[in-house]
């Protein structure tokens, strides 16, 4: 009983004082509550628990719905064609970076799927920090398709690494394949009936709701879509991902209602997911032989791939947007660590691997927020001088 009041205390302090850190120390709190966990983990405050483990995978999941949240799937449909083009061009470019490191250091097939990984989680909290810029709008454009592509892949290799290449693999295929066809159908047939019925969404969710009707519709569509999944056997994360994409999609008119969900998620599940990630960070494994410099060869080679393949932006963004650009890619920490969780869990990678990519998580965000800000600065002085 006592353990579990300390644990629960522990959490508590950290989710209550993270953003002070975060504040002080000019970061994002994701990596605070990470390194908080791990430190009071390694001093034993925290400790493995089946409800913490619960919460935490709650948690996760409703952080892949926030991330659903944040993409209009209306106004993905309505990209320009040439903007489209570079996109796909842009993820292309980004695997067969990927596919190269991968084979020419002999890192394994994981690693294919792992470097190339895309998440607009914090990309949404750089748009709170510099506005709707026009490096900032196309990266959440190039964001979305890419996390829709990144979490497939997440459902395939969690299949994958579960029940092998053989018939349970193509299984999982094929439901995923009909699962998709049917949410395709049924994204059609809400379009149209909210088309031809517009009073719907409003009686739905209506303008004026003093029965919080917005966040039960929007928790029930989370739990119905994660509970699809999970009766398919498919990665829950997808159907909270795709349980997200249908709040802006088809509720246009509650402007508010995503960063409603959000503020109720970053202020309670979502920061118990990373201070879990945290705690299963042993901090003594930093003095393992190769860890750092694995961690800082994983961080570089996610970053400069990323800056690389924004280029086929340079056209609409020009060169330091489209800098700007691949490097808010460069912070996939979510989806990141999620797959090295899932990978490690499976056999797939060793623990030194396993640490190296949460390291190199950390390394990116931190590294990365601080070379935007330089950036954007130098680009602000330079734009000042020039008027």
């Amino acid at each position: 009983m006592s353990q579990s009041v300390v644990l629960i205390t522990t959490i508590s302090l950290i989710i209550i004082f993270s953003p002070f850190f975060a504040k002080l120390l000019k970061l994002p709190t994701t990596p605070i509550e990470i390194i908080l966990g791990s430190i009071f983990g390694y001093l034993g405050f925290l400790h493995s628990e089946h409800l913490f483990e619960l919460v935490a995978e709650l948690g996760f999941l409703y952080l892949m719905f926030i991330a659903g949240t944040e993409i209009d799937l209306k106004k993905v449909l309505k990209t320009p064609r040439d903007v489209m083009r570079r996109v796909i061009l842009y993820t292309i470019i980004l695997y067969a970076f990927s596919i190269s490191f991968s084979l020419y250091f002999d890192l394994g097939k994981i690693f294919m799927v792992l470097l190339p990984l895309i998440s607009v989680g914090l990309v949404a909290s750089l748009s709170k920090e510099y506005g709707k810029t026009p490096w900032l709008t196309l990266s959440m454009t190039a964001g979305g398709i890419g996390e829709v592509v990144s979490i497939a892949l997440l459902t395939l290799t969690s299949a994958a690494l579960h029940s092998g290449f053989g018939a349970g693999l193509f299984h999982t295929i094929l439901a995923l394949i009909l699962f998709l066809v049917f949410m395709f159908i049924l994204f059609r047939a809400i379009q149209l009936l909210f088309w031809w019925f517009p009073q719907v969404s409003v009686a739905l969710m209506p303008h004026k709701d003093n029965k919080e009707q917005d966040i039960r519709l929007s928790m029930g569509i989370f739990f119905l879509l994660v509970g699809a999944m999970l009766y398919l056997d498919l990665e829950l994360a997808f159907g909270a991902f795709l349980a997200g994409i249908f709040i802006p999609t088809f509720f246009e008119h509650k402007h508010e209602l995503p960063e409603k969900l959000a503020s109720y998620g970053f202020g309670f599940l979502i920061p118990i997911f990373f201070i879990y990630i945290g705690s299963s960070f042993n901090l003594e494994a930093l003095v393992m032989q190769g860890l750092i410099s694995k961690a800082i060869f994983i961080a570089l080679a996610m970053v400069m791939m990323r800056v690389v393949a924004s280029l086929v932006f340079i056209k609409q963004l020009g060169w330091i947007d489209s800098v700007l650009m691949g490097l808010s890619h460069s912070m996939p920490l979510t989806l990141l660590i999620a797959m090295a969780t899932l990978a490690f869990h499976a056999n797939s990678i060793d623990q030194l691997h396993y640490y190296a990519f949460i390291l190199a998580a950390l390394f990116q965000v931190i590294s990365v927020m601080i070379v935007i800000k330089l950036i954007n600065n130098y680009k602000v002085k330079k734009g000042l001088s020039q008027s």
